[in-house]
């Protein structure tokens, strides 16, 4: 197997961030052996929420994938790369941080989506395709991605859960609830149960923000970190 198969989850200390949120009070764990999975309900409050939400709606452009697949409709959402200098992200992202004990560096900048009715994203992982086309470009300093969080901002009318297709599980949008799950298999190489739905919203609009965590340290510019 070629190197970039296996995961370091020790440098960062993502090996240790299960036990870590196991000790969360009011934590959830998936009940399943396919994934190490997390939930943990109004992780952030109401107004934090509604702050992020203007600011995706602030700056938001349509969203892409890493490989494209010829279909021009399997990600049809908007993104917003959050200002990582902004007092409320620094404090969201700080806290997520905290919970997975993963050091500052080794995150990506913290992300927004917005879906709007029809929208949605296509099955799909968070990891990169060690084989895949981009993965010089996107993997080739931090690495692969470990750990995924993601925080639901509001409550669409109708439509809008996450489905994991290897437990058949549908996550439903609670405002500032968290959901969090490991992309890496105990053997070290990336887990394919984490394979997930983004589903469309039938009314309303949907909102989540979302925190990837890396192998090695983030490309990050001089006292770009805030603590």
């Amino acid at each position: 197997m070629a190197a970039n198969e296996f995961v370091d989850m020790a440098t960062s200390g993502a090996d240790r961030t299960a036990a870590r949120l196991a000790a969360v009070p009011g934590i959830r764990r998936a009940p399943t052996p396919k994934l190490e999975q997390f939930m943990l309900p109004r992780l952030l409050d109401a107004d934090t929420c509604a702050a992020i939400i203007d600011l995706i709606d602030s700056d938001a452009r349509p969203s892409t994938i890493a490989d494209p697949n010829g279909d021009d409709t399997f990600r049809t959402s908007s993104t917003c790369d959050l200002d990582h200098r902004l007092p409320v992200v620094v404090a969201v992202n700080n806290r997520l941080h905290d919970l997975t004990g993963i050091p500052l560096e080794y995150g990506e900048p913290l992300q927004g989506q917005r879906y709007d009715v029809g929208e949605e994203f296509k099955a799909h992982t968070d990891y990169f395709d060690p084989h895949g086309a981009d993965w010089e470009t996107y993997c080739t300093i931090p690495g692969q991605r470990s750990w995924t969080l993601m925080i639901y901002l509001n409550e669409p009318a109708a439509g809008g859960a996450t489905r994991f297709l290897a437990t058949g599980k549908l996550h439903q949008p609670e405002t500032g609830k968290l959901l969090a799950w490991n992309n890496v298999r105990p053997d070290g190489t990336v887990n394919p149960d984490t394979l997930h739905h983004g589903m469309k919203v039938r009314k309303g609009r949907k909102y989540i923000i979302t925190k990837w965590f890396r192998e090695r340290p983030w490309p990050w510019a001089a006292e770009e970190l805030h603590r």
